[in-house]
């Protein structure tokens, strides 16, 4: 009989023997498990769990058993480990759209990415040259809603477990990021809230900062304020211009991002309020 590999989440109010519980479970149903990870967030009494398992089961009857014996309000999800589909949003920045599309194309991004959607058409020629589909969807004469209406119609014939905004540089409204709620990463460099606005950068070069980094995090209504999935730095001195800088940070935003996917598409991270959880 083939094996299946699962991937199973729990979350709950922390209680004695709750790994007792869940691995009975797992046992009853003859399956292996590959990894475990499981952690108690003691500030809010909370219990983490994240398995992989082999085998072959009813993922519902499971499930249900697990409600069945875990504290009220238990939050359980296991399901057949599987590609995630991605979809990205971009403008005129290259520098994470080129790092992402290089992974996909070598196979070193663990989902799949449908289709590339933006507000200019500048990096059509790129998405292009990795047989991705192209979307242009013009900002200029239009309020935000009907932009905003149109790139849903956009996206309608895609799977989208996740959506990217691999330097989109649109500020969304409450109602659409609404309907990406936990399943929308943003990137941008690390100065906020010290360096806000226009030239980041610049303004980094004259305070004469030391290093340089980037944050990736989920979107949620309060501007890059969303729980944060990953972050990184790397060091700059006196020697790096205003454009050296620019282009360090171009680095470490790649890497984060990159980083902060294969987190979230391999089903490591939590949200626990305005943290993150998360299983390496």
């Amino acid at each position: 009989v083939p094996m299946t590999r699962y991937i199973l989440r729990v979350e709950c109010p922390d209680a004695t023997g709750l790994i007792f519980k869940i691995t009975k479970v797992i046992f009853d149903h003859g399956l292996n498990i590959l990894s475990n990870g499981e952690f108690v967030y003691a500030k809010r009494s909370r219990f983490f769990l994240r398995a992989e398992l082999e085998g072959q089961c009813d993922t519902e009857v499971i499930s249900e058993q697990l409600r069945d014996t875990l504290p009220e309000a238990a939050s359980v999800t296991i399901g057949v480990s599987r590609t995630k589909d991605v979809v990205l949003l971009v403008t005129r920045e290259s520098h994470c759209l080129g790092d992402l599309l290089l992974r996909h194309s070598a196979g070193e991004f663990s989902g799949h990415i449908h289709a590339v959607v933006s507000n200019r058409p500048d990096l059509g020629d790129l998405v292009e040259r990795f047989d991705v589909p192209f979307h242009c969807i013009p900002h200029e004469g239009v309020d935000r809603d009907e932009h905003e209406s149109r790139v849903l119609e956009t996206l309608d014939p895609y799977p989208v477990d996740y959506l990217v905004l691999a330097k989109y540089m649109r500020i969304l409204s409450a109602d659409f990021v609404g309907q990406f709620l936990g399943r929308m990463v943003n990137i941008h460099h690390s100065f906020l809230p010290a360096f806000v606005g226009e030239n980041p950068y610049g303004q980094a070069f004259q305070r004469g900062v030391k290093i340089i980094g980037a944050t990736a995090h989920f979107v949620t209504d309060d501007l890059d304020e969303g729980p944060i999935i990953a972050q990184n730095v790397i060091p700059v001195d006196h020697t790096h211009s205003a454009a050296d800088m620019a282009q360090a940070g171009r680095d470490v935003e790649k890497s984060v991002l990159a980083r902060a996917l294969k987190l979230v598409l391999e089903e490591r991270v939590f949200i626990s309020g305005n943290r993150t959880i998360i299983f390496d």
